[in-house]
């Protein structure tokens, strides 16, 4: 734990893809517990600052801090084995593997996962059960959505990042993802939601931040920001 309380911290970070300066003095901060959200259109540099957090790329400056640690330099297995979790964008499952191979993909690291951590994910995710013995890739885009959640959970994360979990899916799907990821959040996991639905998301965070080429725009609690007029006009289409 750093200092501050953070669990996760980026202090002044700039990225650059060549010569393209995509991250600009980024900040940003999750503490244990704390559900946030990642807004910004395409190209605000969202994907890059997951792709930061997760070391698939590094910063030229600035610093990333996780679970106490400066890991800036780590590797992404170093960060997953530390304790931060990806749920990638479009799920990205083992279509010709079954629901079960699936989650203990997610717990390679615990020798495949525990009967705790198979019960902790089908307590939150009961058709994920239901669906056990299933090939993920037969499975509902909201059903993948389930098992891709669960899929982090078996990795027992102290931080869940989860990329577009709105994306490709029917709007009740929509809401039903956002009510899974607050229960996620009240069963004491920290989590980093990065996406473009700023209503939905906000509506659930504690804290949110505006991504806008490159560059944090606006950040405040989740109940501040939904009232935001420059927000609203941007991404609430109000």
């Amino acid at each position: 734990m750093n200092a501050n309380g953070s669990l996760l911290q980026l202090e002044a970070v700039n990225t650059y893809y060549g010569q393209m300066h995509i991250l600009q003095e980024v900040n940003l901060l999750v503490r244990p517990g704390e559900l946030v959200c990642l807004l910004g259109g395409n190209a605000s540099g969202k994907s890059t600052t997951l792709k930061t957090i997760l070391g698939i790329v590094r910063p030229r400056s600035g610093a990333v801090s996780f679970a106490g640690e400066n890991v800036t330099v780590r590797s992404t297995s170093y960060r997953i084995a530390k304790g931060m979790a990806i749920v990638p964008e479009n799920r990205r499952l083992f279509g010709p593997m079954t629901v079960v191979e699936n989650l203990q993909m997610g717990a390679y690291l615990h020798g495949g996962g525990s009967r705790e951590d198979f019960e902790r994910v089908y307590s939150l995710f009961p058709i994920v059960y239901e669906r056990r013995n299933q090939l993920a890739g037969t499975l509902s885009g909201g059903e993948q959505q389930m098992v891709a959640m669960g899929r982090a959970l078996m990795a027992r994360p102290k931080l869940v990042l989860m990329d577009e979990p709105s994306m490709g899916l029917a709007p009740n799907l929509v809401e039903r993802s956002f009510e899974i990821i607050q229960e996620l959040h009240e069963s004491g996991v920290a989590l980093l939601v990065v996406e473009q639905n700023a209503n939905v998301s906000l509506s659930i965070a504690d804290r949110g931040y505006v991504l806008s080429t490159g560059r944090v725009v606006l950040e405040g609690k989740a109940s501040e920001l939904i009232k935001h007029d420059e927000l609203r006009k941007a991404y609430l289409g109000r």
